[in-house]
């Protein structure tokens, strides 16, 4: 083959690469059925935004939205949710998809333990015969009181009530001030809470999630890009002077595409 087919070969494959994920990769996620466990960046009734994630989500990929999140909430009250959706649509869920915490962070909750731990005795043996020995024990801490406990508690519920179903967690976004009225003055992260935790141990903690309860994690608060905290970042949130907490049409739409890329790894049927 001469240099010059060769090149007009290679500027064809080349002038084809864009379109080839597209005829070689269908979306694991196409068509699915998915519920959406959260707070007000999640609830349709919050009218920061005329389209949440999820809705953009629904355009591209045809991903039918069961949507349960609810302003204010906290991870207490995803268990809630979670049986909401049992109730109504039963296993006919595909996947759910928990997007909460940063209420949590705002409300001082504690960040507590992920386990408890107590000295039992348990039969064991290597190579000799089995025997009572003290060991010591870890437990999930289910303690509604602290920021872990709550994760435990919503996690354990939704693999008990969905244990064939794929369940993403997703961290919070950075947040900048929330500024409603005088019984609702939210500052920035760069304060820590009353109890002294700054934000980031709250995504850390989301993150920590993914090894406690054999999940996957998508840590939005790095990869959606999304920063509050820099004025030139308003564009993306709802209005610069007394909300850049709640992402707008703009924040939804690169929020969902870093997303539908995310969950390009993950199957959401088993």
């Amino acid at each position: 083959m001469t240099t010059k087919k060769t090149a007009s070969l290679l500027l064809c494959l080349l002038m084809a690469l864009p379109t080839l994920p597209q005829m070689l990769v269908e979306h694991p996620w196409q068509g699915k059925r998915v519920a959406y466990l959260g707070d007000s960046i999640t609830d349709p009734r919050v009218k920061a935004s005329k389209k949440k994630y999820w809705g953009f989500l629904n355009d591209w990929l045809q991903m039918e939205p069961y949507v349960y999140g609810v302003s204010g909430r906290q991870w207490d009250d995803v268990p809630r949710q979670a049986r909401q959706c049992w109730a109504e649509h039963g296993d006919s869920v595909d996947a759910i998809i928990v997007f909460i915490g940063t209420n949590d962070f705002n409300a001082g909750v504690p960040l507590g333990e992920w386990y408890n731990e107590n000295e039992e005795e348990v039969m064991a043996g290597i190579h000799e015969p089995k025997h009572l020995v003290r060991r010591l024990r870890r437990t999930p801490a289910m303690d509604s009181s602290t920021y872990r406990g709550r994760i435990n508690i919503a996690l354990d519920c939704l693999k008990r009530l969905y244990p064939t179903k794929q369940i993403v967690v997703l961290t919070p976004l950075h947040r900048a001030g929330f500024y409603a009225n005088d019984s609702n003055w939210q500052p920035t992260e760069e304060y820590a809470n009353r109890c002294g935790e700054y934000f980031g141990a709250y995504v850390e903690a989301s993150k920590e999630a993914a090894d406690v309860w054999a999940l996957p994690v998508i840590d939005w608060s790095a990869t959606s890009g999304l920063f509050p905290l820099m004025d030139e970042h308003v564009q993306y949130f709802n209005r610069g002077t007394d909300d850049r907490l709640h992402p707008n049409d703009k924040g939804h739409e690169r929020m969902a595409r870093t997303l539908m890329y995310q969950l390009l790894t993950l199957p959401c049927t088993f």
